[in-house]
This record gives C-alpha cells, structure tokens and sequence, in this order.
C-alpha cells in the first residue's frame, strides 16, 4: 500500500499515515527506506507523484551537480514522449532486474549461511515465499517442538536409568 502524502496549494506536503507536514527530504530518505509513496492534490485529488518525484531529482541535480549528463537531458527534451517512454521502459527493466538479482543474491546467501552452520537451514522450516507464518502455523511449531522436547526427555530418563 502506498504512503499517501496530500499536496496543499501552497506547496505543502502532508503525510497523512503520521499527520504531519513533511519535507521533499523527507519524502526522498522514506522512498530510501522502501517505501512506496503516492502524492495527491489535496483539492482535487489528482495523482502529483511523477512531478514530486521529479521534483526530488531535480533538488538532488541542484545540490549535487552534473549527476545527470547534459546530453542525456538534452535529448530526453529534444525527443519529447518517445524518448521519455523509451528511458521509462529501459529504467523499469533495469530495476526490475535490480531487483530480481537481488532476491536471488539473498536466497543464495542464506541457504549457504544455513549450509555453513552459521544460520537458520531452510529446510528444517518450510516457509511460504515472501510470506511470514501465520499464528496458527506458529502454534503447531510450537506443539511440535514441544512433544520433540517431552519424547527426549523420556529418552534420557531411560538411559540415566540403565547402567552404562
């Protein structure tokens, strides 16, 4: 779910999940922690996230100077919506990848940090992908768990009763 920021006429950014006026720094270090951000005009609900977002690369282009090579804007403006389109579907398939690999990169580190004794074996608990495990999962983990720990109990109170 988008976080929904509302847009006054007078330029100011209201959050409206924490009720509070913020700022286009704010708006950019929330984007940074993940979170996925929907800007309105709090008039007439029109959806401003595009020109907020570009607004953020631009206040970072004014502060950093030259991230964005001049020939790269100077075509973008040259060509208009077709070479904006192109950029478009080029940045989303590349993040898209990003992103892709990155899930892999996880995956693979945490079955070898399993492997290598050093975490959580995966498939010692089946896990639904990109799910957490519900409360009554969680009982039955539980249960299992502790019917294990009771049949080990009566394990070694059988062996401490026989002679060695």
């Amino acid at each position: 779910m988008a976080y929904v920021i509302k847009r006054y006429s007078n330029r100011k950014l209201y959050d409206t999940q924490e009720s509070r006026y913020v700022t286009l720094d704010e708006i950019e270090e929330m984007i940074r922690g993940g979170r996925e951000i929907s800007v309105v005009d709090a008039a007439s609900g029109d959806d401003l996230t595009s020109v907020t977002l570009t607004q953020i690369i631009l206040e970072h282009e004014r502060n950093h100077r030259g991230t964005l090579p001049t020939g790269f804007l100077h075509q973008l403006i040259k060509h208009g919506q077709a070479w904006q389109e192109f950029v478009q579907r080029s940045m989303r398939s590349s993040l898209e990848g990003v992103v892709t690999n990155q899930r892999e990169m996880e995956r693979v580190f945490r079955e070898w940090t399993a492997r290598s004794g050093w975490g959580p074996n995966p498939a010692a608990e089946p896990r639904r992908e990109g799910a957490e495990p519900d409360a009554e999962h969680l009982r039955e983990e539980v249960s299992s768990l502790r019917e294990r720990l009771r049949a080990l109990e009566e394990r070694l109170e059988k062996r401490k009763g026989k002679p060695a």
